[in-house]
């Protein structure tokens, strides 16, 4: 969903070399359902802009082409391709589909618009990869069938629910079902290869999955669905719903604005502070129920005695120095499983959720640490690295020389060059020994304005690029603003 024609930064090497073809080439491609909802999750500059927890689709056809299937859009080539592929009207966000794209080289002037859900990003000026869709041609491929087996799915699990009295029967069967649909239908990880590869990849995490499953089955569920004569028509709409709706997570839990429980991203995804306000809270008022009932039963010291252990341990992990920790899916589950015990309403459906979380949890990401180190959280964000201080002179309309320094602590950190973005692909090196520190650049298109970023470089491995600066097609230039982009 998320594939890229050309990657970003300067990982495509000078002018983009390693990322050739730019043009002349042409290949089908297949995007699952749901492409929409995915979004760009630390900050991806294009031009001056900073795009962040959006889609990423870098130009199309113009805001005023009303049609439904525009002909030959136009998108920069580090567009998400299947949002672009909904974008231009070649596929649907329900059921995905295939189509053929088509390499078109160079092209300047990206335009903005909103089609089919999403909102365009704009470029004004140029690009050396873009890429369009073979109108009317698709690709032989099968269609995504997750509405139906999830109708399917939904039905037998429901069926079973109704006509099953032993929880030793009913339990092991939907975790199964459930889990191997949200693993290969509803909600697959992203894999290269074929289904095969994916086949394998779910097997492999369903084994220890189903070991944890059966451990909280014998203390949790089992104990919870003990003499349930009576009352299937409700285990079905609670349990086996909230089951399906804790699986089904990517699409009853996105509305959520809260894509990791990292104190950056927190602080930088809008509504994220005040929907985890709201969901401790929620959290809060719910816990205090399951020990008013735990109480009722008996067993809240036995309890307070086990919850007094998972907040020792959260607590160790906190301190534990050089790692941090990270809350997944599956580990909440299993933190707030054990106090869904009780024999009521309440907790049937709570339990039900829970459930559902731990198998979409394992089953889309497995079981991914809950310590991490920062570079592991940071993914491809900003390194929080030194930037380089770069003056510019402006000689006419069609030149213009930055001059910059490598300082003592640049040096004392590793580093030995400075690499320049222009128009967000890597135009030129500077090493250690190579010259004077300043460059003169000539405009390659007159009239047309040219993005520049710049970034220490340690070998080939570029540290964080400064904010872009424009040189206006007037030969103005105009400082980027401070900080990393």
């Amino acid at each position: 969903m998320t594939d890229c024609i050309r990657s970003g930064g300067n990982s495509c090497g000078l002018n983009g070399n390693r990322c050739r073809p730019f043009d002349n080439a042409s290949f089908a491609f297949r995007c699952p359902a749901n492409c929409k909802r995915v979004h760009v999750l630390n900050p991806h500059a294009v031009g001056r802009r900073e795009i962040n927890y959006k889609p990423f689709v870098i130009g199309g056809p113009p805001e005023d082409d009303s049609t439904s299937s525009p002909s030959n859009p136009i998108y920069r080539a580090d567009s998400f391709l299947c949002q672009a592929a909904i974008h231009a009207g070649v596929i649907g966000n329900d059921k995905g589909g295939c189509g053929v794209v088509k390499l078109a080289g160079e092209h300047t002037n990206f335009t903005s618009s909103t089609a089919h859900g999403i909102r365009s990003i704009p470029f004004d000026a140029s690009f050396p990869k873009s890429f369009t869709f073979v109108p009317n041609i698709s690709s032989d491929c099968i269609k995504d069938l997750r509405w139906p087996l999830l109708a399917v799915t939904v039905i037998f699990t429901t069926i079973l629910s109704i006509c099953t009295a032993s929880c030793a029967v009913f339990f092991p069967t939907v975790f199964t079902l459930l889990f191997f649909h949200v693993g290969l239908v509803s909600d697959p990880p992203s894999t290269t290869g074929n289904y095969a590869s994916l086949s394998s990849l779910i097997i492999g995490r369903f084994l220890p999955a189903a070991f944890v499953a059966a451990v909280f089955y014998r203390y949790t569920v089992k104990p919870q669905q003990k003499d349930l004569q009576g009352a299937f028509f409700e285990r079905t709409i609670l349990w086996l719903g909230g089951a399906w709706v804790g699986s089904l997570n990517n699409y009853t839990f996105d509305f959520i604005p809260i894509q990791r429980l990292t104190p950056s991203d927190l602080r930088a995804q809008p509504g994220a502070r005040l929907a985890l306000v709201i969901i401790v809270v929620l959290l809060f008022s719910i816990a205090l129920g399951q020990v008013w009932y735990l109480r009722l039963e008996g067993r809240l010291p036995k309890y307070l005695g086990i919850y007094a252990i998972f907040i020792t341990f959260l607590i160790v992990c906190v301190i534990v120095p050089s790692l941090n920790l990270r809350i997944h899916h599956y580990f909440l589950a299993l933190l707030l499983l054990p106090g869904t015990r009780v024999q009521t309403r309440p907790s049937l459906l709570y339990q039900g959720i829970l459930v559902g979380l731990f198998i979409n949890g394992t089953a889309r990401w497995g079981f991914d640490s809950i310590l991490q180190t920062t570079a592991a959280l940071r993914g491809d964000g900003q390194l929080n690295s030194l930037l380089p201080n770069v003056t510019a002179t402006v000689s006419t309309a069609s030149n213009i020389t930055f001059q910059w320094s490598l300082p003592a602590k640049a040096i004392q950190k590793g580093y030995d060059g400075l690499s320049v973005l222009v128009n967000d692909v890597e135009s030129w090196r500077w090493y250690t020994g190579e010259g004077e520190t300043e460059k003169t650049f000539e405009r390659r298109w007159e009239g047309e304005k040219e993005y520049f970023r710049f970034a220490y470089m340690s070998g080939s491995s570029a540290g964080d690029f400064t904010k872009a600066g424009t040189w206006e097609g007037t030969g103005v230039w105009r400082e980027g603003d401070a900080g990393a982009s």
